[in-house]
């Protein structure tokens, strides 16, 4: 970009879903300002690399100081992996390989990185220059001094949420988390829960509200509908898992059923449904702990083929129905 100086450049890995990285970029414009942006890449191991559209969750965070973010700093599921700030001293400690061009050709897909990062090859390499040609005037000035131990600073705001109530009441998710709460009083749909109670939401108690609706699972937790849903991006789960759940559970109900029908007639039928139900049951656990799983392709074909079961049996049964109700008419017409 023109007439812009990059200040700071944070780059944040997944630590649950390892291929997405997430980058703030912050520029000091020619007249002064001060420009930041957030990407969201897929860094895929098998395949290219892509931007998606992501939400400015940090460039809305006005409290939040992003020149205090260094390495190891760890929020929610993000990890940062490296940090560069211009008028910081050192600017950058070393380039993880992952971040390299010379290293990772796949750079070359992504050019938004890509641009911000050549700018840092170039500081690092003229580093080096001026380190070879001062090392050894350094090393007589210092020989007394000790190594600067590096601080990671602990932040109290999450990287991931908009948790000031004066920024959120403005914003236009405020109206939609409003209308996702009919039952609730004015009072209670203007409250929104504090930063502190979003942050401690975490993985394992979002899973006791996987088998209802996501609208449901926001009022029990006390949270907007909005705020909800970037809590399930920041864990990685790209769809609230109500309806997958809710059909294992089905699947469960009817294979023990089954089971239990053909208990006393056929004990290898009942002892195949027995295993697909633990197979059921172990498919529904892995989903608890991995939301964006998919539902298997055996599990799919099973309930197709209880929907086309459950299918012919209501419609024998209407035909009986019609055929009874056919011969009683009948029967009463010869009567009379």
């Amino acid at each position: 970009m023109k007439n812009t100086l990059l200040t700071t450049l944070l780059v944040f890995k997944n630590t649950i879903r390892e291929e997405l990285i997430r980058s703030v970029h912050v520029y000091q414009i020619k007249d002064g300002k001060v420009r930041e942006v957030e990407r969201e890449f897929v860094f895929s191991e098998s395949g290219s690399y892509g931007e998606m559209r992501s939400t400015p969750i940090l460039r809305l965070q006005k409290k939040l100081c992003v020149a205090e973010v260094s390495e190891g700093y760890q929020n929610g599921v993000w990890l940062c992996i490296f940090s560069f700030h211009r008028n910081h001293k050192p600017q950058f400690s070393s380039i993880p390989n992952l971040l390299l061009l010379s290293r990772n050709l796949k750079l070359r897909t992504i050019p938004t990185l890509l641009r911000d990062l050549r700018v840092i090859y170039k500081l690092e390499k003229d580093k080096d220059v001026l380190s070879d040609s001062t090392g050894e005037e350094r090393q007589g000035n210092n020989k007394d001094s000790q190594p600067l131990r590096k601080v990671v600073p602990v932040l109290t705001q999450d990287l991931n949420f908009l948790p000031y109530e004066d920024d959120m009441s403005e914003s236009p998710d405020n109206k939609l988390d409003v209308q996702a709460l009919p039952d609730a009083d004015s009072a209670e749909k203007k409250k929104r829960a504090s930063s502190d109670r979003v942050a401690k939401i975490t993985l394992s108690e979002l899973v006791k509200y996987f088998d209802i609706p996501i609208v449901e699972a926001s009022r029990r937790l006390n949270v907007g509908l909005t705020v909800l849903k970037r809590k399930c991006r920041e864990f990685g789960i790209p769809r609230w898992p109500h309806r997958k759940i809710k059909s294992l559970d089905s699947l469960i109900h009817e294979i023990q059923e089954e089971a239990n029908n053909q208990e006393s007639d056929d004990k290898a039928a009942a002892l195949a449904a027995i295993e697909k139900r633990r197979m059921l049951e172990s498919e529904k656990e892995n989903i608890e702990r991995k939301p964006f799983m998919d539902i298997q392709s055996e599990t799919k074909k099973l309930r197709q083929d209880i929907f086309k079961r459950r299918h012919r049996a209501r419609a024998q049964v209407k035909h009986n129905s019609t055929v009874s109700g056919s011969s009683s008419s009948n029967k009463t017409t010869i009567e009379t």
